[in-house]
Formats: structure tokens, C-alpha cells, sequence
């Protein structure tokens, strides 16, 4: 690859191919906003949020930084800020990887596998490991299904 800006360029070109809803923030590539539509066997199915990213000038030798801009109930998203604990792309983000990965592969483990070990929402943490049946009624209530 030639330079990061180039790579920045081809990583949002392959993401807009890939049929995600992408709106840039400014008309630059370093922050935009992703549609994005709950994994398929997930209590999170049928459900659509609007994800903000943020590229780092090192990317892609550092990780995007994700936050859910809608509301979403999960362990491991902050409830007020929408930032998501994304130790997952932190430690195994490489340069292999590109922006549909984020889309595709971190984003819907997330939503599949939440860790309740690890919240940022502890509330919901608390609630999963206490009460399931009482969580996932939660999380499908607070779901943007549309």
C-alpha cells in the first residue's frame, strides 16, 4: 500500500461497495457514520443503528474507534456516550484488516457474544448475569427495530 491516505480512501470505497449506508462527516474520510443491522441469530436481529467511526491518523496500523450513536442496551457499550469496550479490535486489529471487518466480523461478535466480565454498562453486565430472561426482554425493548 502506498500511503495510509490511500488506504484510508480504498478501505471506505470497499465499505460503500459492500451495500453499508455510509454518510461522511465534513466530506473527509477520518470520521463517518455506518448503518448497521443487528447480526442474524442475535437479540439484536431486525434491529438497525447508526455507528459513528472515527480513523485515526495511523490508520490502519491503529484500530478504528466505533461508538453506537443510537441507544442500545449491552454489557459492554457505554449506555450515555454510545462508546463501545472493543478490546477485541484493539488487540487483534492488524493492518489485514479493513473497515467491512469492523462491519462484518468485531460488531456482530460483539452483539452475539457480549462479555458481562468486562461492562461498560454495568447495569446491564448485572442484569445478564442475574436475571436473563429480564435482560433480553430489556435489550428488545430498547432495539431500533424498524
Amino acid at each position: 500500500m502506498s500511503s495510509p491516505s490511500k488506504r484510508r480512501e480504498m478501505d471506505m470505497m470497499k465499505l460503500m461497495m459492500s451495500d453499508y449506508k455510509v454518510e461522511t462527516i465534513n466530506d473527509g474520510m477520518q470520521e463517518f457514520f455506518v448503518e448497521f443491522n443487528g447480526p442474524k441469530d442475535s437479540l439484536y436481529e431486525g434491529g438497525v443503528w447508526k455507528i459513528r467511526v472515527e480513523l485515526p491518523d495511523a490508520y490502519p496500523y491503529k484500530s478504528p474507534s466505533v461508538g453506537f450513536i443510537t441507544k442500545i442496551y449491552h454489557p459492554n457499550v457505554d449506555e450515555l456516550s454510545g462508546s463501545v469496550c472493543l478490546d477485541v479490535i484493539n488487540q487483534t486489529w492488524s493492518p489485514m484488516f479493513d473497515l467491512v471487518n469492523v462491519f462484518e466480523t468485531f460488531l456482530p461478535q460483539l452483539l452475539l457474544y457480549p462479555n458481562p466480565s468486562d461492562p461498560l454498562n454495568g447495569e446491564a453486565a448485572a442484569l445478564m448475569m442475574r436475571d436473563r430472561p429480564t435482560y433480553e426482554l430489556r435489550v428488545k425493548g430498547n432495539s431500533n427495530l424498524f
